[in-house]
C-alpha cells in the first residue's frame, strides 16, 4: 500500500474500464485522481465511490479531443490538489471491421481521440509536470499497435502511431533534463465495456457487440481475457518510483498474444 502516496493523477476516459480500474488503484495506492471523462454520470458515482472508501477523487468532464478545454482542466486539478505527476492517458475509442468499409470520418474520429487526445494530454501535463519537479505519463496503446490486425487496420494505426509518440516524447523530454517519464502499456483482450461500445465501419455508428471471453478463447495463449485491474497494477507500476529508470519502453500485459501463435484444442 501507499506506492504512489502524496502523488496527483490525472486519468483521461476515466469513468470506465482501464481507466476506472486504474482510478481505484491508484486511489488505493494513496494518489489523488482526477477522473477526466465524457460521461458525467459514471465519472462523478466513481468519484463518489472512491471517496466513500476513503481515497481521494474529483471528476472533470473532458472531450480530450477539445485543446480549448485543456488547461482550465489541467489548472482545476493543481487548484484542487497543488500538483500533477501521474497523467494517464488512457480515452480512446475502436471502430471494428473491413477498412474499406470505414468512412474517412470515422478513421478521423477514431485519431482525434486515440492520437490528438494522447497528444494534448502530454502536451498539457508536462507544464505542470515541471511545476512539480517531475512526473509520469502513461500512455495506454494495445497489442494492435505492436502488430498489424485484420478488421482492427484504423485502430491498430491509432494505437501504433501512441506507441512511437510515447518514445518519441520520452526522448524530447529527457534531453530537457525534465525529470518526466513517457511509458506505454499495450493490453491484449481485456474484460471492458468497449467490446459493447465497438462501432462497424460505415455503420452510423451502430453497435457491434463483441464477447471477449470467446475472442480470448480464440486468440490468447493463455485462455482468458485480463481484468482491469491487471492492466492497472501495470500502471501503477510505471506510476511509482519503482519504474523511476524506466521511460520510451513498453509494457506488454496480453496474455501471450505477442510472444506467437499457438495451437488450442477444440
Amino acid at each position: 500500500m501507499g506506492q504512489v502516496n502524496g502523488k496527483v493523477a490525472f486519468i483521461t476516459g476515466g469513468a470506465s474500464g482501464i481507466g476506472a480500474a486504474c482510478a481505484r488503484v491508484l486511489a488505493r495506492e494513496g494518489a489523488a485522481v482526477v477522473i477526466a471523462d465524457v460521461d458525467d454520470a459514471l465519472g462523478n458515482a466513481l468519484a463518489a465511490s472512491i471517496i466513500a472508501s476513503g481515497g481521494t477523487a474529483m471528476f472533470l468532464h473532458q472531450d480530450v479531443t477539445d485543446e480549448a478545454a485543456w488547461p482550465g482542466l489541467v489548472d482545476a486539478a493543481e487548484r484542487a490538489y497543488g500538483r500533477l505527476d501521474i497523467m494517464v492517458a488512457n480515452a480512446g475509442i475502436a471502430v471494428f471491421g473491413p477498412a474499406l468499409e470505414m468512412s474517412l470520418s470515422e478513421f478521423r474520429r477514431q485519431n482525434a481521440v486515440n492520437i490528438d487526445g494522447v497528444f494534448l494530454s502530454i502536451k498539457h501535463a508536462v507544464p505542470a509536470m515541471r511545476r512539480a519537479g517531475g512526473g509520469s505519463i502513461i500512455v495506454m496503446s494495445s497489442v494492435a499497435g505492436l502488430r498489424g490486425s485484420a478488421m482492427l487496420a484504423g485502430y491498430s494505426a491509432s494505437k501504433g502511431a501512441v506507441r512511437f509518440l510515447s518514445k518519441s516524447m520520452a526522448l524530447e523530454l529527457a534531453d530537457q533534463n525534465s525529470n518526466i517519464r513517457v511509458n506505454s502499456v499495450h493490453p491484449g483482450i481485456i474484460s471492458t465495456p468497449i467490446w459493447q461500445k465497438a462501432a462497424t465501419p460505415g455503420g452510423g455508428g451502430r453497435n457491434a457487440p463483441l464477447d471477449p471471453v470467446l475472442l480470448a478463447r480464440a486468440s490468447v495463449p493463455i485462455g482468458i481475457p485480463s481484468d482491469p485491474e491487471e492492466i492497472a497494477n501495470g500502471v501503477l507500476f510505471l506510476a511509482s518510483d519503482a519504474s523511476r529508470h524506466m521511460t520510451g519502453a513498453e509494457l506488454v500485459i496480453d496474455g501471450g498474444m505477442t510472444a506467437g501463435g499457438t495451437r488450442r484444442p477444440n
